[in-house]
């Protein structure tokens, strides 16, 4: 039995509890549709100005009527039942809306003409906001890396401890990953189909001019200038050029292309998040908590880093779309095939979707992130000595000792070390070892296990980012954070 209730119908999470308003709005049913819109009044005035039969209150019908309205949308849907074509049951809608200009409008168009474009126009808005979300992140990143940014931690190699680094200095590399996965964006800008007809050779609009082919080419230039008049600042530049070349579509390749580039930014936020529920396992960080957050039904104590893994899971779906679009450009039969449009009403909005909720919600962890600065030492200073041990060797032979004794007296006290740390489960007493070790006499231990002693040029390297790469973020987006608004 039908029902009314949105509660008994399934709704995708992504819209429910996910992905911003903003992005929400890119890809809606409205939106899509006023340009389509958009996109019929710039051909229509584009028609009149080469001299076709198409008047000046035709077109001022047109532009009177371009608010897409509720009832606007159910008719066109009750339109599309009957003809089952989605872009003349909106054809029909807006005719029964502007009845003197109903004949004119889609004339010598194919539904691409109207489909493409508007998808390009998409494709290049959710891009800017995906763009403008991943620099308001890499903000938040630098200012956490700020915070943090002389604080030794052990840093890690194959998940054994290594080098140590600083807890600002892992930070700000996550911010240059992201920085990295980006810079495709500018390869993948984009720019309109154009008007080219059922096939790409444009010959319904030749036949509308008398095979004057010249008139064709000043047909698609106008349009594209009156398009880049109904469009924000941001959007106009889409319509400064076209894809040289189309068929029915342009290159589906060109989805491939944009999707990939989600998934550069989605494999670097999962890269984040990984990092981040490691070191929550060893309790040096913590995502936000609220006061009253449950971390799990049966475990009262726990505080399970769940944005940062439903990040993991988000990014993973993103990545994974990748080769859907792959095998769409790769199965686009001759000049076109149909099967390509039911597959990307779901892939390329669900990956945009996906992305704009990944930013979203590592924006709030990093806005939030708590650094256990003692466990962070502790768990350090559990590694160091063995760390610290050339330079050890290096002050005991500059006091005169052998260095091959003084190799093998760390080496017997670090494997007893060793030993109980791993078969005892007790702490490690390799400094209390040293101490007492007569090769080592005379030798500065405290000064010899400082921490910063060993995290080399992180923290010149961190601010020398910040410096070069951030400074410039700063300057056009500003340092405010909306993570209380995000979805979460």
């Amino acid at each position: 039995m039908a029902s009314s209730s949105p509660h008994d119908r399934y709704q995708s999470p992504l819209a429910g509890r996910y992905a911003s308003d903003e992005m929400q709005t890119i890809w809606s049913a409205r939106h899509k549709f006023s340009i389509w819109r958009k996109i019929w009044l710039a051909v229509a005035q584009a028609q009149h100005e080469c001299g076709l039969p198409v008047s000046q209150d035709q077109i001022d019908e047109l532009r009177a009527n371009l608010h897409v309205t509720d009832d606007d949308i159910a008719a066109a849907a009750k339109y599309e039942a009957e003809l089952r074509h989605d872009v003349m049951a909106q054809v029909h809608a807006w005719g029964d809306r502007c009845p003197n200009a109903r004949g004119i409008i889609h004339l010598g168009m194919t539904s691409q003409d109207i489909n493409d474009n508007c998808e390009l126009l998409l494709l290049h808005q959710a891009t800017n906001l995906i763009r403008e979300r991943a620099a308001r992140l890499q903000i938040v990143m630098a200012s956490f890396a700020e915070q943090w940014i002389a604080t030794p931690a052990l840093g890690f190699t194959h998940y054994q401890p290594a080098q140590p680094t600083t807890v600002g200095r892992r930070a700000i590399q996550w911010a240059y990953d992201l920085h990295c996965a980006t810079q495709p964006f500018d390869a993948t800008a984009g720019q309109a189909r154009g008007l080219r007809g059922a096939t790409g050779t444009q010959a319904s609009y030749l036949a509308l001019f008398d095979d004057d082919a010249s008139k064709v080419a000043t047909l698609e230039d106008t349009f594209r200038a009156n398009m880049a008049k109904l469009l924000d600042e941001a959007d106009a530049p889409l319509f400064a050029g076209a894809h040289p070349l189309v068929s029915q579509t342009y290159p589906r390749i060109f989805d491939a292309h944009v999707v990939s580039s989600l998934a550069a930014v989605c494999a670097v936020l999962h890269k984040a998040a990984t990092d981040i529920r490691l070191l929550s396992n060893r309790k040096e960080l913590d995502e936000p908590f609220a006061a009253k957050q449950i971390g799990s039904s049966a475990m009262p104590y726990k505080r399970n880093p769940m944005r940062c893994e439903r990040v993991c899971g988000l990014a993973r779906f993103v990545w994974n779309l990748v080769g859907n679009t792959y095998d769409t450009a790769a199965t686009q039969w001759l000049e076109r095939t149909l099967d390509d449009s039911a597959n990307r009403r779901l892939t390329l909005p669900e990956a945009f979707l996906a992305t704009d909720a990944c930013l979203s919600i590592m924006t709030n962890v990093l806005s939030g992130l708590i650094v256990h600065e003692a466990t962070v030492r502790k768990n350090l200073m559990a590694e160091l000595p063995f760390m610290a041990s050339e330079n050890l060797m290096m002050e005991a032979v500059k006091r005169g000792k052998d260095r091959q004794e003084v190799h093998e007296a760390i080496r017997q006290h670090a494997q007893l070390a060793g030993s109980r740390v791993k078969d005892e489960g007790a702490d490690n007493d390799l400094i209390e070892r040293l101490r007492n070790e007569p090769l080592l006499e005379g030798v500065d231990l405290d000064a010899a296990l400082d921490p910063s002693r060993y995290v080399g040029l992180a923290v010149q390297q961190t601010e020398a980012f910040i410096n070069d790469y951030i400074a410039p973020l700063r300057e056009k987006y500003g340092d405010r954070q909306d993570a209380d608004d995000l979805k979460l």
